[in-house]
């Protein structure tokens, strides 16, 4: 019998991680210790569920509030998956977490959860299995583009010819340096054109600081600024891992929206993850936003995973309210779903 324990510290995805084989296949950002711990860090309270037969071990990194789990992520997060062996091991681990977390829950919702890798369709299996109603639904969409060996010039003759007029019209009203270590005055810089950009007030500034921090220790950290007679006015954070390059933050000075100095400083961050790193593919992150559509050249979906444990009567409140969603987007065009549930 598998057994599952609960902690309330990120301390053991360290151990995790730590083990050799440990850790996800092609890891992202946000599947690594590190970024737990930044989690950590902020008003988050952890509960970490793992369950270990033999010297194989899973863990799912959640947090739980009102007998309601769901991931420990934040609005930085693109992704979130379980950490588990491969095969069915690695799913024997999982429905031993899923069959357990019925005793703290009375629901389980999991996004935005990939499935290019397996990872949604994995646990809405483990999760059936070990018997809760699961639905699943699209809920978010990321745009990326694999390069599938072509250099900037040819990746950017292939883009809207209205974007690469802007940048010949453009491109000399900014100057653009771009960054791989972490500086406190060109982090200063990034802070102040956000800002002043259209984004929403930064939700914990003090951990993306720590991530660029981290990152640019690592040598993964791609930060970028233009700017316009001395000044900083678009600002540009990407990091780059396993051939991967990941647009986390974009941002630009609303009142200088004329120089278009964010399309010059995006063109220059291209050029130099895919001339200079040599990625094989860019992620644009979560979001669906229009202007994406000019440098990516495909999508796919994130999935919310609802698992109910209909024993439990709230579960049954939860499920209406979800029939009821869903019926209101009845009218509007379907995201992509995945042929699954209990």
């Amino acid at each position: 019998m598998i057994e599952a324990r609960y902690h309330d510290s990120v301390n053991v995805l360290q151990e995790m991680f730590a083990a050799p084989g440990a850790g996800i296949e092609d890891p992202t950002p946000f599947d690594r210790a590190e970024w737990y711990a930044l989690l950590a860090g902020t008003d988050l309270a952890p509960l970490i569920v793992t369950a270990t037969k033999a010297n194989k071990r899973a863990a799912m990194a959640l947090v739980h509030k009102d007998r309601r789990v769901t991931p420990l992520r934040n609005w930085y997060s693109f992704v979130w998956r379980p950490i588990a062996p491969a095969g069915a091991e690695g799913d024997r681990l999982l429905e031993a977490i899923a069959t357990s977390l019925r005793t703290r829950a009375h629901r389980v919702t999991l996004a935005p959860v990939p499935d290019e890798n397996g990872a949604a369709s994995r646990l809405a299996s483990v999760f059936s299995k070990a018997g809760w109603r699961v639905e699943v639904s699209a809920c978010d969409t990321n745009h990326y583009v694999r390069l599938a060996g072509r250099d900037f010039e040819r990746y950017w003759n292939e883009r809207p010819g209205a974007l690469r007029s802007t940048l010949r019209r453009k491109a000399h009203k900014v100057s653009v340096a771009l960054h791989q270590a972490f500086d406190t005055r060109t982090w200063e810089h990034y802070e102040a054109v956000y800002a002043a950009s259209w984004k929403p007030q930064e939700g914990e500034p003090a951990m993306l600081r720590a991530f660029a921090q981290q990152e640019g220790a690592a040598g993964r950290l791609r930060l970028g600024l233009a700017t316009h007679e001395g000044q900083a006015v678009a600002a540009q954070l990407w990091t780059i891992e396993a051939g991967v390059a990941y647009i986390h933050k974009l941002a630009h000075f609303e009142s200088h929206r004329h120089l278009s100095a964010g399309t010059t400083l995006s063109a220059a961050m291209f050029k130099s993850a895919i001339d200079h790193d040599r990625v094989d593919c860019i992620d644009f992150g979560t979001g669906d936003e229009p202007y994406k559509r000019d440098w990516m050249e495909e999508t796919r979906p994130r999935y919310q995973i609802d698992c109910l444990d209909m024993k439990q009567p709230r579960a049954w409140v939860d499920l209406a309210r979800l029939a009821a969603g869903r019926l209101r987007e009845a009218d509007v065009p379907a995201l992509a779903r995945l042929p699954m549930g209990s």
